[in-house]
């Protein structure tokens, strides 16, 4: 399935502003199920791009600005040949079909801190709530996974939250509510928590099912490694296991490390007037 995508992202100043640079995360790479075909990435006004890859390998450009303006424009336009399965078998290595499991010398080192839970839980309760996921000694790996994955909206319910930032998944939890986000950081520590290596994914949602007109959007989800399957997404926020209709863009250990566009000015807290993002996700024919 081929999709072209294009993302807008609009900062409004109430007066000239020097602009400092600003770091996009806005290009993925090719995977064994999704190619890229063309991408590019368009500032108003006109950026020097200086591309690097971050320590996860992911594609970041840094724009360099020279003017002052009341209006910057960030447009980003991909293609891509998405091909996930929509109902994926995940054949794992024998070792990982129960839980617990002890993962390979190899791939603890390798996984390292996407292991280690990212907030504090001092009393126990995110621990708790996700050990309840567990039935018995020995259980089924995946099936576990999924139910947590499933079972995440049973405490949460989904909203849109405009502000910056993630919720620690404490107060995800202790609200009741929160983004695709909050939902992705509160399952990924929960999992952690359990001893599984896990990463945050940023990227996009395709939803065949959208009404006509429908712009599409960006989107946050979960990722854990299974050695044999290798890395399996989770999204949470939709109860979905596996890749289908979801196009990652970038991968970290938390959310804050891939958001889209990371950059500020230099001015009084005042002059910043306002932001908007848009998002189009069309299927070519």
């Amino acid at each position: 399935m081929k999709l072209s995508i294009h993302h807008t992202t609009r900062y409004l100043y109430a007066r000239p502003v020097i602009l400092q640079p600003h770091r996009l995360t806005l290009r993925p790479r090719s995977s064994h199920d999704m190619a890229v075909l063309a991408s590019s990435i368009d500032c108003s006004p006109v950026a020097q791009m200086d591309w690097t890859q971050d320590v996860f390998g992911n594609l970041v450009a840094t724009a360099a600005f020279t003017e002052a303006t009341d209006q910057l424009v960030i447009a980003s336009q991909l293609r891509v040949d998405q091909s996930a399965a929509a109902w994926p078998v995940f054949r794992t290595d024998s070792a990982v079909h129960s839980f617990p499991f002890t993962y390979s010398p190899d791939d603890a080192a390798a996984l390292g801190a996407l292991c280690i839970p990212d907030y504090p839980d001092p009393q126990g309760e995110l621990e708790n709530w996700a050990r309840a996921f567990v039935r018995g000694e020995q259980t089924d790996t995946l099936s576990l996974l999924k139910g947590l994955n499933a079972g995440v909206l049973g405490a949460i319910s989904y909203r849109v939250r405009e502000e910056e930032g993630t919720q620690a998944p404490r107060e995800t939890l202790a609200l009741g509510s929160g983004s695709c986000r909050d939902i992705a950081a509160l399952f990924i520590d929960a999992v952690r928590r359990l001893g599984f290596g896990a990463r945050a994914v940023s990227g996009y949602l395709f939803d065949p099912q959208a009404l006509a007109g429908d712009p599409g959007s960006t989107h946050a989800w979960a990722e854990i490694y299974l050695p044999g399957a290798g890395w399996i997404a989770f999204d949470p926020t939709h109860r979905r296991v596996g890749g289908d209709n979801l196009i990652p863009v970038a991968v970290a250990r938390s959310n804050r490390q891939i958001m889209p566009v990371i950059g500020g000015y230099l001015g009084a807290p005042d002059d910043f007037s306002g932001m908007d993002v848009s998002v189009e996700i069309l299927v070519e024919e």
